[in-house]
């Protein structure tokens, strides 16, 4: 009997998994992935099975009871099974019923984790999720839910909505009867990780405008404190000698000379 690894790919580009995620890839002997993986990763196990069982929101998928029975009939026929899943594996990722069914069957599992969707959104658009004073709390939510209830509120200073982009205009409104203000600032990001990212700036109110913009694709909305734009901040001692320092790299001697930075 084998062991399964679960690897969090990444939420776009191939070279976004990390290197021990990479590592594991290369020595497996079948491959589940997901619908969102990049099929670039497929040159670091060339030699291996790969097992399409993706998911799309309103679209045909792999059941997951098919995915799990799938994934222990792997396990007992080979001796490294990886579970290749978009951006982390424990951020609305099914791993929980995977781990259960593996653990049923008595086969080992390793998790290896990876760069989620919210995390590359905020560094396309260099909005960190956090700041200083102003953005202490971060709450992750899923906007595809099973019974298509969308439950968005006002539980953190920054928001971010995963699996959005049909439910924008419905996301707004949520929010704006939770109590958020209507000029509260959003962000929204489709295939974030991928080299065509795309970003549009909204306000609360106006959310709804983004759905033709983002159709059709991966996207995250992130709400609140992580969707302003960072800004000059006022100078302070600290602030006006880094910018002192010459566009070459070289700082000023008491001597009149320069010399380069340290």
């Amino acid at each position: 009997m084998g062991r399964v690894v679960f690897i969090g790919a990444g939420p776009g580009a191939a070279d976004l998994i990390t290197l021990r995620g990479a590592r594991w890839l290369a020595q497996a002997d079948v491959v589940l992935f997901d619908a969102l993986t990049d099929p670039a990763l497929r040159e670091f196990a060339p030699k291996a099975r790969w097992m399409d069982v993706g998911k799309r929101g309103f679209c045909k998928s792999t059941p997951q009871a098919s995915i799990d029975a799938l994934l222990v009939r792997q396990a007992r026929a080979h001796a490294l099974v990886v579970r290749l899943k978009g951006g982390d594996a424990s951020v609305f990722g099914r791993l929980e019923e995977e781990l259960q069914a593996l653990a049923a069957a008595g086969i080992e599992s390793e998790v290896v984790p990876g760069i989620t969707a919210a995390i590359a959104a905020a560094a396309h658009t260099q909005r960190p999720l956090t700041r200083r004073g102003t953005g202490r709390s971060v709450s992750l939510t899923t906007a595809m839910t099973a019974d298509s209830q969308l439950q968005a509120g006002h539980h953190a200073d920054t928001e971010v909505f995963y699996m959005a982009g049909r439910q924008l205009g419905a996301l707004g409104r949520q929010l704006l009867q939770a109590g958020w203000a209507a000029d509260t600032p959003v962000c929204v990001v489709s295939r974030a990780g991928w080299p065509d990212a795309l970003s549009s700036d909204h306000a609360l109110a106006g959310l709804a405008e983004a759905a033709l913009l983002h159709a059709s694709r991966p996207t995250v909305v992130t709400v609140g404190a992580g969707a302003r734009a960072v800004t000059m901040a006022p100078q302070t001692d600290a602030t006006a000698a880094c910018a002192a320092i010459p566009p070459t790299g070289l700082v000023p001697t008491q001597a009149g000379r320069a010399k380069a930075a340290p």
